[in-house]
């Protein structure tokens, strides 16, 4: 089971993880929504496509864009579709 926790709270769990370039994408349906809110960055990987993003948050900490997904990927990037990672702020484990 995999976990990503921000400030002492777990925002997703799963089993069903996929590892692209050292990331450790859960299943967005993992995600608790009551602790992320949209984001208005975006950015572009050349074969996964272009990335949204979340920001995190939990009490009174917040991480701006700390979690990303790719809404439509690219060919060849499937095992990230509808699916989020996280960057370092979020502690995540497998």
């Amino acid at each position: 089971m995999a976990t990503a926790t921000f400030n002492g709270v777990v925002i997703a769990r799963s089993d069903d993880i996929e590892i692209v370039e050292g990331n450790l994408y859960f299943p967005i349906a993992s995600l608790d929504s009551q602790y992320v809110d949209d984001s208005d960055h975006s950015t572009h990987c050349p074969w996964k496509g272009d990335a949204s993003y979340w920001n995190v948050h939990v009490g009174d900490e917040r991480a701006a864009n700390a979690a990303w997904c790719y809404p439509t990927t690219m060919d060849g990037a499937e095992a990230v579709a509808d699916r989020v990672a996280f960057y370092p702020v979020v502690t995540v484990e497998a």
